[in-house]
């Protein structure tokens, strides 16, 4: 499993082991799955690049190994993908539950590499408020809605506490 923050400006290498660039975000589908990694190529002029999933040989603890040696696609923004910064941004947006109760912004995804499904979402509720409690970790077994101003999750509320939604302390490793 891994994070948006943990991929961030991680190099990416190909098969043969030329830098290819980093990781400076990554797109989502409207079904809530990491379809790709934005890749910023290396030298002067910097180029965005698209690299799907299913092209990743290994995430490694240091940089990404990709499973061919070939050219690739440019990055071009489609309606119905968003990415963390770049086209249609989520990150900093509210996040909503289907019941209308704000759960925080987000911040982070996690997600399983091997098959892109995000399997939760870093919250922030400011500052001071991570300083005290710690950021928490939503998990979502449903597709979001992705809004233009807020994301909508389905979260099963906890029996017993007042807003208590299913968070995690950690995601599995």
């Amino acid at each position: 499993m891994r994070t948006y923050s943990l991929l961030k400006n991680m190099p990416v290498y190909d098969c043969n082991g030329c830098l290819v660039g980093e990781v400076c975000d990554i797109c989502i589908t409207d079904e809530g799955r990491v379809k790709s990694l934005i890749v910023k190529s290396k030298g002067f002029f910097h180029k965005l690049y698209s690299v799907p999933m299913a092209e990743v040989k290994s995430f490694g603890r240091q940089a990404i190994v990709l499973q061919k040696c070939e050219q690739w696609t440019k990055y071009k923004e489609t309606h119905n993908e968003y990415s963390m910064f770049h086209y249609q941004p989520i990150a900093q947006r509210y996040m909503i539950s289907g019941s209308g109760e704000e759960l925080g912004l987000l911040e982070d995804v996690y997600f399983q590499e091997e098959v892109g499904t995000i399997i939760g979402y870093e919250l922030t509720d400011g500052f001071f408020s991570d300083m005290l409690e710690g950021k928490r970790v939503i998990h979502s077994a449903h597709p979001p809605k992705f809004g233009k101003d807020a994301i909508i999750v389905t979260v099963k509320p906890l029996r017993g506490g007042d807003i208590a939604y299913d968070e995690v302390s950690k995601l599995p490793e």
